[in-house]
């Protein structure tokens, strides 16, 4: 396992949702790259993974990047996590892995749990092609980012925090009123729950609902019914 960057897929909620493979490399790597130490050693002491959690997150990555790559260089394996789901999926990691590459780092997936993949799959909206699209942004650029994607024929995929999800989709209804959504809140989790319908009628729901969570949106393509 010397010299090798795995980039490990953990749960985006749900504890069991992890592979026997990601356990096995976490487990035999010599050390992790987290977004957030204290976020991975629920994880980690929920496995039994005693391995040093090194912070590597937006805020630091450019900083950690040659750090952790010298070690990996050294001759020691490094897993890639993030707080949850697939690591560089609207994650860090992927200055990381950019830079292993070209120092010719051999980088190693270990698939598992995306909320993309698993909301995509219970909306019930074409998945042979789609588009996804992270967060959007906040404030410069978010109209425009609506706008094309109003005019977008395939399947959209989103994220949206708790704190704008109805902003979002009041958005929805100014700009795409007519089509299809599955709203899709803290899946795999206790709470988790997805609702269906134009960004009107579940407004009209969220009335009466609690928005509290992590959304994953999907919007069906252009004439969906």
């Amino acid at each position: 396992m010397a010299n090798i960057l795995y980039i490990v897929s953990t749960p985006i909620g749900n504890l069991k949702d992890i592979t026997f493979r990601a356990v096995e490399i976490l487990k035999e790597v010599d050390f992790i790259a987290c977004e957030d130490t204290r976020v991975s050693s629920i994880l980690t002491n929920h496995y039994d993974i005693k391995k040093e959690l090194i912070s590597l997150n937006a805020a630091n990555e450019g900083g950690k990047v040659e750090y952790v790559l010298k070690k990996i260089a050294e001759g020691q394996s490094c897993a890639l996590i993030s707080d949850a789901g697939t690591p560089c999926i609207s994650d860090p990691g992927t200055r990381l892995i950019s830079a292993a590459i070209k120092q010719g780092i051999e980088v190693v997936p270990i698939p598992g749990a995306s909320a993309v993949l698993a909301a995509l799959t219970i909306s019930g909206f074409p998945s042979d092609s789609f588009v996804f699209d992270g967060f959007i942004p906040l404030k410069k650029g978010r109209q425009k980012k609506l706008t094309e994607l109003s005019k977008e024929e395939r399947t959209i995929v989103i994220y949206e925090s708790t704190y704008r999800i109805e902003k979002l989709l009041s958005e929805l209804n100014k700009y795409m009123p007519e089509r299809l959504l599955a709203v899709c809140r803290e899946l795999t989790k206790k709470f988790e729950e997805v609702w269906r319908g134009t960004p009107a009628q579940i407004l009209e729901i969220f009335k009466d609902k609690n928005t509290k969570g992590e959304f994953v949106v999907v919007i069906a393509p252009k004439n969906w019914r």
